[in-house]
C-alpha cells in the first residue's frame, strides 16, 4: 500500500518516461504567438520588479494560453492567448454543413486562443447568416488586463430591468439576444477542441444544441456528449452528498474573486445541516492525496468553474461542486435543470441577479 504514495528515490531515478515529440514553434514566431513585446510593454507600464518578485512574492501574474477568465482579486494578472492557427476557410465550410439553414440563431462560441481568427470568421459567415450572434471575451475586475478585450468592473451580469437586460455576460463571454428572443432559441457552434471549455457550456447550457468545429484536425460534428447522463450524474453526486456526515473542502483556487466568501458559506451551510467539514488547501488533485483521509465521506471543491467538474470515478470518494453541496444541503431547494458552475453565483447579491436574468434569457416565449 505504500508504494501506491511514495516511491524510493533509485525506482524514481531508474524511471522510463515516454515523450512524444512535438513538432516546435518556428522562433520567429514565438514573439507573435506569446505577445512578448506588449507582455514587456504591460510589466513596465506598471513598474512591476521582476527581482523583487523572486524575494517577497510575485507583484503581478502573467497567464499565458488558455484561461477561465475568472476575476482575480489578489494580485494583477496580464492574459497572454496563444494565437493558435484557425484555418478559416475549413471551419466555414463546417459550419455551413453543419448549419445548412441560413436562417437559424446561433451563437459562436470560441477557445481563448482563437479570438484572432474569429474576426475574419465572421466577415466569411455574417453576411450569409443574418441570425448568427458572437461573443466577445471580457476580462473581469480592475486588476485584470488582456489586450484589445472588454473590460468589466461591475456585477458579472446586468441586472434585470436595466436597457441591457438582453446582454449576457457569463464565463468571460459577453453577448447580446436579439429583442424577444431567448437562450433556447439559439444553437450553439463552438471553435476549440474538447475540453473543460466546452464541457463546462454544455453543462451550465444543456437545454441548446452544440456543434463544434476542431483546429487541429480540422473537423466539425454534432457534439455527442449526452448532457442528460452526465447531468444524472452529477444528480447521483448530489444524493450521495446529502447522506455524508464528513465532507472535505477542497480550494483548489486562491487566486479567484470571492473563494473566502464561497468557503465561509460553505462551512456554514454544513454546520447547520448537521455535517462535519475540514478545509484542506490543494493545487491539483490526485487519487494519493484525497486518499490519506480516510475519515472524510465526500469533498466539494472550491475551483474556477472550468476545473469544478472533476470527474471523480477514480477517486475512492466522490468530489461535488459547492452548487452540488448547496442543493443537497438545503431541503427547499429542489433539483432543476438549472445547473450552476460558477460559485459566485451562489453568493448573496449575485443570487438573485443570476437567477433573474438567467431566467430572462431561458423562458421560452
Amino acid at each position: 500500500m505504500a508504494d501506491a504514495f511514495s516511491s524510493s528515490s533509485e525506482t524514481v531515478i531508474q524511471r522510463v518516461v515516454d515523450v512524444n515529440l512535438k513538432e516546435n514553434t518556428p522562433a520567429e514566431k514565438l514573439f507573435e504567438l506569446y505577445q512578448i513585446r506588449k507582455t514587456c510593454a504591460f510589466i513596465n507600464e506598471h513598474n512591476f520588479g521582476k527581482v523583487a518578485a523572486e524575494h517577497v512574492g510575485a507583484d503581478c501574474i502573467v497567464h499565458y494560453g488558455s484561461a477561465c477568465l475568472s476575476p482575480s482579486k489578489r494580485l494583477p494578472v496580464m492574459y497572454v492567448f496563444e494565437k493558435r492557427p484557425l484555418d478559416v476557410e475549413m471551419c466555414t465550410a463546417s459550419f455551413r454543413e453543419l448549419y445548412p439553414d441560413t436562417q437559424t440563431n446561433i451563437l459562436l462560441l470560441y477557445d481563448v486562443n482563437y479570438n484572432h481568427a474569429i474576426g475574419n470568421l465572421l466577415t466569411h459567415l455574417l453576411p450569409e447568416y443574418p441570425n448568427l450572434v458572437a461573443t466577445e471575451l471580457v476580462v473581469e475586475g480592475e486588476q485584470c488586463y488582456s489586450h484589445g478585450q472588454i473590460n468589466r468592473d461591475n456585477n458579472i451580469i446586468s441586472p434585470p430591468g436595466d436597457d441591457n437586460s438582453q446582454i449576457i455576460c457569463q464565463f468571460g463571454r459577453q453577448f447580446s439576444l436579439k429583442s424577444g428572443s431567448s437562450l433556447t432559441d439559439y444553437r450553439m457552434f463552438y471553435v476549440g477542441q474538447e475540453g473543460a471549455t466546452l464541457r463546462n457550456f454544455m453543462m451550465t447550457w444543456n437545454r441548446c444544441s452544440f456543434c463544434s468545429f476542431d483546429p487541429v484536425s480540422m473537423k466539425g460534428r454534432i457534439e455527442s456528449v449526452n448532457v442528460n447522463r452526465a447531468l444524472m450524474k452529477r444528480y447521483y453526486a448530489i444524493e450521495r452528498a446529502k447522506d455524508a456526515n464528513v465532507v472535505g473542502i477542497l480550494v483548489g483556487t486562491l487566486g479567484v474573486a470571492d473563494y473566502l466568501a464561497i468557503l465561509q458559506q460553505l462551512k456554514e451551510t454544513l454546520h447547520r445541516a448537521g455535517k462535519k467539514s475540514y478545509t484542506f488547501a490543494m493545487g491539483k488533485l490526485n487519487v494519493p492525496k484525497l486518499a490519506n483521509f480516510l475519515e472524510i465521506d465526500i469533498f466539494v471543491l472550491i475551483a474556477c468553474p472550468e476545473n469544478s467538474l472533476l470527474d471523480s470515478s477514480e477517486f475512492f470518494k466522490p468530489v461535488v461542486t459547492p452548487f452540488e453541496m448547496e442543493v443537497a444541503c438545503n431541503r427547499k431547494r429542489e433539483w432543476s435543470e438549472e445547473y450552476v458552475t460558477d460559485f459566485r453565483h451562489l453568493l448573496p447579491g449575485l443570487t438573485a441577479i443570476y437567477s433573474a436574468v438567467l431566467w430572462n434569457a431561458m423562458k421560452t416565449n
